[in-house]
């Protein structure tokens, strides 16, 4: 073999290498934005407390080591609420309901006092 084919021949397979380096590199990219968006998405729903039924909780040995991991390299670590707390229920607020009838007007044509003690009213019909 001469020395050009040698030269060509080595310029072929630095030319190869490069392109699989570059390929390599494209999908380990594509890859990791994906998980920097799954990752955005969930710290949101931390966030927002929008939780899946039936997600399981990162254990706290994972969420350690995590939390270490970015410690030690600078990286901002952001506070989310435990798994308790997000998987627990949300308080709902309900209208506050009257039960029971309208007061109706006796015979002098009045309508028995409102009052918020706690008297037995059974008889308002009956006294107005």
């Amino acid at each position: 073999m001469s020395a050009t084919e040698v030269l060509a021949r080595f310029r072929a397979e630095v030319g190869a290498a490069v392109t699989r380096a570059r390929r390599a590199s494209g999908e380990i990219g594509e890859r990791n934005a994906k998980l920097r968006e799954r990752t955005r998405d969930l710290a949101a729903q931390a966030r927002e407390r929008k939780v899946e039924p039936g997600a399981r909780a990162t254990s706290a040995d994972v969420r350690e080591a995590a939390t270490g991991f970015r410690a030690d390299r600078g990286l901002a670590v952001e506070q989310v609420p435990e798994a308790a707390e997000l998987t627990a229920p949300v308080p709902v607020e309900t209208e506050r309901v009257t039960l029971g009838s309208v007061a109706v007007a006796g015979p002098s044509g009045q309508l028995p006092r409102v009052s918020d003690d706690d008297e037995d009213f059974s008889q308002s019909r009956i006294l107005y």
